[in-house]
């Protein structure tokens, strides 16, 4: 089936296309780690969408969707991050995978596969190598993909959720 799906770098004009597959990655994150106090669905999207827009328009990010005769059925996000780290030896110019969403009927196809190849190909031709990825608690799917690729943990990030407020 992935043979079907195309790889293409969009525009702000695809980010509303893509509020279906950030909810159902979303809805995932819920499920691997049900104990978490994540936002509302909405509100999650909303703000989502914003940052989408705002790195595009900015030129701080690219979005890679994947396509086939269904629509947009998976994409990739990637911030993009001027200067060093001064924790990690990163270069002057590094990356963040900030989304990968698949939508479920398309998992287990190679879409995400294909997804990251693009985005490895992408950062490429940008002169960029280092690449960042976070992964949700409770996730260890996504994180022994990420693994194979060669990505390694480095950091745990800890969070105190003292706040009741939604947005």
């Amino acid at each position: 089936m992935t043979h079907e799906t195309k790889i293409e770098l969009a525009d702000t004009s695809c980010v509303d296309e893509l509020r279906s597959l950030w909810l159902a990655l979303h809805r995932h994150e819920r499920t691997v780690a049900p104990t978490l106090p994540l936002v509302p669905d909405d509100l999650s999207w909303r703000r989502r969408r914003s940052l989408y827009l705002r790195w595009l328009e900015l030129e701080q990010g690219f979005l890679a969707v994947a396509r086939n005769r269904a629509g947009i059925v998976g994409y990739a996000f990637v911030r993009l991050d001027e200067g060093s780290d001064d924790t990690f030896r990163l270069g002057e110019r590094h990356a963040e995978l900030y989304s990968l969403s698949v939508g479920p009927a398309w998992r287990g196809r190679g879409i995400g596969t294909l997804l990251l190849d693009f985005v490895d190909a992408e950062l490429a031709s940008r002169g960029i190598r280092d690449l960042i990825i976070s992964v949700m608690v409770g996730n260890s799917g996504a994180q022994r993909l990420y693994e194979r690729r060669g990505l390694q943990p480095a950091e745990i990030v800890l969070y105190r959720f003292g706040s009741e407020d939604a947005d």
